[in-house]
């Protein structure tokens, strides 16, 4: 048997026998052996094989898988550019700690910088992206040293195939397979979170820092304090609309914290931010100290959910907080205008209990955090490792591939963006909700609005037909241009890949009626 066959069959038997579940090939010649070990593994049931021809939405694809699974999941692709296309999702991977394992083939290490073809400086192309990096050759490579590394996040292993890079034969290498997932570090605990404040807020980034809600809500329990949720979707005991009542200087400075406990990052809105910043006290809660945030400012940090000693909360400044929020939600349920926001009001409301929701970063995320009531009973996946708008259909699909039905909110950009992850010939329910105002809408609420060349370099509108492109997938497609629409829409069952165009007013009119909304909040 050829070195490059014995060590691709190494390799994919290490894996399987470490419990992974799905894997993710795009075609190529080098990754030939890779590919073929990994094709007869799935012959055996022994792991799923997705199949994307584009690299970057099936590095995507894989991202959500992994968030979906928790389980680490590879991607494997050929030498040269195809290794390039990774690198957005190994970034929102390594910013998110998702267990993303990357693997290249590549040309045998004497044929870089030769001119030799499609052959380029693949080792350590991701930097300090990946948790662990190997460059491998030979016929065999031990995996335990990637799989410890993977649970911290992304790892990259180069491997260096010669040629040939076919198998020249046909033993059962794969009996006697014996899945023993690796061991999980030991980690210490993280100690006890005292204070003598009465009044704090507790503040939970939409991903939580890659902590389970449920552990989440048994801490937010512990602590009993009120609670603000950039995913009000999670958490039925958090404050609804906290980012919109906030915008209200006056509100901030009545409800300013003694201390603010903060889990995970709060990347989505400045009102927020905010309120943090007035706390004589701040403290974090966040695994990614020990990867990516190690310079995070606060005055205590743990990098997991701490014992909490804490005296009884102030109930008077409780009351002051869901005086606020009820009155805001009073005015939120009043709207009638059709509006992104009122989209996102519905889409909070309409979704059943158990439903698997992804939210795409920009406009889209921020009016759910708004405008949504807090409740629970709806799983939710972002990307807020990096918050790009890149890759969220693929990455939706990933997650839709692991969970029975799905459905992802997108903006109209973050749809286009992405739009080659729509080629898949797999059994997927997904429902995809764009929401179309005809360019970057978020532009307009940021104080760029009105600068010369606005529409040019920040609008881009595209001016095209969306459920058009959709048909041209083989996508069934339907258009909503109301709330009564939208809830039908939301009502069916989610069979099969399907997209919802929602079109709503144009940006400037978004962007006023967002502003009359803020503006109001001074009167309640």
């Amino acid at each position: 048997m050829n070195q490059s066959t014995t060590l691709a069959r190494t390799i994919v038997r290490q894996i399987v026998e470490a419990g992974v579940t799905d894997v993710v090939i795009s075609p190529g010649s080098r990754n030939a052996p890779l590919t073929m070990a990994f094709y007869a593994a799935s012959e055996r049931n022994l792991i799923t094989l997705h199949t994307r021809i584009d690299e970057r939405t099936a590095a995507f694809f894989a991202l959500g898988v992994a968030k979906a699974t928790g389980r680490p999941v590879p991607i494997v692709c050929t030498s040269g550019t195809a290794v390039a296309n990774y690198h957005p999702a190994v970034l929102e991977a390594s910013h998110s700690n998702v267990p993303l394992l990357v693997i290249t083939a590549d040309r045998p290490a004497e044929l870089r910088r030769t001119g030799a073809n499609q052959t380029t400086e693949q080792a350590r192309i991701f930097g300090k992206a990946v948790r662990y990096f190997a460059d491998v050759s030979g016929p065999a490579y031990p995996m335990e040293l990637p799989f410890n590394s993977l649970q911290s996040g992304p790892v990259h292993i180069n491997v260096q195939y010669p040629e040939p890079l076919s198998a020249n034969d046909d033993s059962d290498w794969l009996a006697g397979i014996s899945i023993k997932p690796p061991r999980e570090f030991t980690r210490k605990l993280a100690g006890t979170f005292y204070t003598k404040s009465t009044r704090g807020v507790l503040v939970i980034g939409h991903d939580r820092g890659g902590l389970a809600v449920d552990e989440v809500a048994a801490f937010a329990e512990e602590l009993a304090w009120p609670i603000i949720s950039e995913d009000p979707l999670s958490f039925l005991s958090a404050l609804s609309h906290a980012s919109i009542f906030l915008t209200y200087q006056a509100i901030t400075d009545e409800l300013a914290p003694d201390t603010v406990v903060v889990i995970g990052r709060t990347t989505l809105s400045r009102s927020i931010n905010r309120l943090i910043a007035t706390a004589r006290k701040s403290i974090v809660i966040d695994p990614r100290l020990m990867t990516v945030d190690t310079d995070r400012v606060a005055d205590q940090k743990f990098a997991a959910l701490p014992k909490v000693e804490v005296p009884l909360a102030d109930s008077e400044y409780a009351q002051r907080w869901q005086k606020y929020s009820e009155r805001t939600a009073k005015k939120i349920s009043e709207m009638s205008q059709w509006s992104e926001a009122l989209v996102a009001r519905e889409i909070g409301r309409a979704l059943p209990v158990g439903q698997t929701l992804f939210i795409s970063s920009s406009r889209p995320i921020r009016d759910i955090e708004g405008f949504a009531s807090a409740r629970g009973g709806v799983e939710t996946f972002a990307n807020r490792g990096l918050a790009g708008i890149d890759g969220n259909i693929s990455t939706a699909l990933g997650i839709a591939s692991a969970r029975k039905e799905t459905v992802a909110v997108l903006g109209d950009l973050s749809f286009l963006h992405d739009i080659t992850g729509l080629i898949h010939d797999e059994a997927i329910n997904l429902k995809i909700i764009v929401v179309n105002n005809n360019g970057g809408g978020i532009f307009s609420t940021l104080p760029h609005r009105g600068v010369s060349g606005f529409e040019a370099i920040f609008g881009t509108p595209h001016n095209l037909d969306l459920a058009k492109i959709a048909a041209a997938f083989g996508l069934a497609t339907s258009v909503v241009n109301n709330g009564a629409e939208l809830v039908t829409e939301l009502s069916k069952p989610v069979n099969g890949l399907s997209l919802v165009v929602v079109n709503v007013p144009d940006r400037e009119s978004n962007a006023d009626h967002l502003k009359a909304i803020y503006d109001s909040v001074s009167s309640i």
